[in-house]
């Protein structure tokens, strides 16, 4: 007893210009030769400022974020309140209540 598999749909015709259109699509992408989307112009400006970015990322020379102003108003705040609390006049947490007052 033979077990015959029947295709089932239409026939396809293999000479046609879109299954050979397929057919080159399949052989480009097992040899790694289709290339897809736009190409790169390495010599544009943002491909030179990318890597530009990438070499100084790589050297550590990037800085990220917004830079800090040290003579503005909140960062000398901060500062004060840090030296406060290397001398230990902060004392951090919620005041303590005794009885009917609170102690600071």
């Amino acid at each position: 007893m033979k077990n015959e598999v029947k295709k089932l749909g239409r026939p396809v015709n293999e000479n046609s210009v879109r299954q050979q259109r397929i057919k080159e699509l399949e052989f480009k992408r097992e040899n790694g030769l289709l290339k897809r989307g736009r190409p790169v112009n390495e010599n544009s400006e943002r491909q030179k400022r990318i890597k530009e970015l990438e070499n100084k990322r790589k050297n550590g020379e990037l800085k990220r974020g917004r830079p800090v102003n040290e003579n503005s108003d909140r960062q000398k705040r901060i500062k004060e309140l840090e030296s406060k609390r290397e001398l230990g006049l902060v004392k951090r947490g919620r005041p303590k209540k005794i009885g009917n007052e609170i102690a600071a």
